[in-house]
């Protein structure tokens, strides 16, 4: 897999010579964000130990750390986080004293049409996880000195903002929207109990939109980028003027590391990426980078012909307006006054420039995300996106 600059690794990357060398077990590291968190750790803080569990599921891809594994700088293990034999054995055989916990179900229509997988993985999975470690880490009522275990959760457990109301800070109540918000607004509490009743050292990120490599192409830049590549509809839902805070996945990354090896257990923190903006202008702006890229190298029309781009086009014709979803949350936005402040994280990407890197990825590495586009992701993307009333993928199969 290729990756571009990385901004990060010579500055928030290179941990003090005398940290604390952590064994890390991380939940949904073959996963989108956890994917990028496990190549991040490896890259950054090569002497520790990774243990990653993942169920590979629909969004979980072992090729995303395919590379890590065969180098043997992480373990991998296929199982479920609801498994607590397997967690337990886990914790105890590798002698784990950091947990991050990333696996969960996570796209919100899918919690629509199946709502009961949120609850068994983002629910039961994040609590076989706490009792787990609780069991592990304390013993007699005292635990473990250097232990943690670190949730992430995202901005969609406080529910939606009108256009004048303040961003969320941590001290906004919960409003989830979604059955997909709502399991995780549960997990959240979940942990929150583990640290009022038993003292458990864990901390907690809820963390606005993501984007960047390895992201499953279901979401919106991915899916906007691989369609446009194969001359498909880009599907916007209702007037595309929902407003989202987006954070280049590697800055979230970082923010994950600052948390971890700071003295802040029991506490919470929102990492954004500073960057509000509407859902059409994304849409757009991916649009033009993909523009730019197929008028500066001539070999993308010949390896994607069906691009509007290759024939002098601009991507945006294929922008498509589809029936919203239900329940559509309008406006999500983030306060990261409090993360900035205590442990001095800002985004290293702005949109745009976080935008071409993702762009850029997705062009080098085509072979992933082909992988991924098999006919479980078609018959979903083609039953969810039929409902609105558009088929995004017929006439794909040849070419994906």
């Amino acid at each position: 897999m290729k990756f571009s600059s990385r901004p990060h690794d010579s500055a928030a990357g290179a941990p003090a010579a005398h940290r604390q060398r952590r064994r890390l077990l991380i939940t949904g590291g073959a996963g989108f964000i956890g994917g990028n968190f496990v190549h991040y750790w490896a890259r950054t803080r090569a002497t520790d130990f990774v243990v990653v569990l993942d169920a590979l599921t629909y969004a979980g891809n072992r090729a995303t750390i395919a590379s890590l594994i065969e180098a043997g700088a992480v373990t991998f293990v296929h199982g479920d986080i609801c498994d607590a034999t397997l967690v337990s054995t886990l914790m105890a055989e590798h002698d784990i004293d950091t947990v991050v916990h990333f696996a969960a179900e996570s796209h919100v229509d899918r919690s629509i049409a199946d709502p009961g997988a949120f609850v068994k993985t983002n629910v039961i999975g994040t609590h076989t996880l706490l009792d787990a470690a609780r069991r592990a880490w304390c013993v007699d009522g005292q635990w473990k000195g250097g232990v943690r275990f670190h949730h992430v959760s995202t901005d969609e457990v406080y529910g939606t903002l009108t256009p004048t109301d303040p961003a969320f800070s941590e001290t906004t109540a919960y409003a989830p929207s979604s059955p997909y918000a709502a399991s995780k607004a549960g997990s959240d509490h979940l942990v929150r109990a583990y640290v009022h009743t038993y003292g458990m050292p864990a901390t907690i990120s809820n963390c606005s939109n993501n984007y960047g490599p390895y992201h499953f192409p279901e979401k919106l830049i991915p899916l906007l980028i691989v369609n446009a590549l194969h001359g498909k509809a880009l599907p916007v839902y209702g007037d595309g003027q929902q407003v989202r805070d987006w954070l280049f996945v590697e800055d979230h990354c970082v923010a994950i590391a600052k948390i971890l090896e700071a003295d802040v257990a029991g506490e919470t923190f929102n990492v954004g990426g500073r960057a509000e903006h509407v859902n059409i202008d994304i849409v757009q702006h991916v649009c033009t980078l993909l523009d730019a890229e197929f008028a500066a190298d001539a070999s993308l029309a010949a390896r994607f012909p069906d691009c509007p781009a290759a024939r002098g086009t601009p991507c945006a014709a294929l922008i498509t307006h589809v029936q919203d979803r239900p329940g559509h949350d309008r406006r999500y936005a983030i306060d990261p006054t409090k993360i900035a402040s205590r442990l001095g994280f800002e985004p290293a990407e702005s949109l745009m420039t976080g935008l071409r890197r993702t762009v850029e990825w997705y062009l080098a590495n085509e072979a992933w995300w082909r992988g991924v586009m098999d006919g479980s992701y078609r018959a979903w993307m083609d039953a969810n996106y039929a409902e609105r009333g558009h088929n995004v993928t017929k006439g794909a199969a040849a070419a994906l």
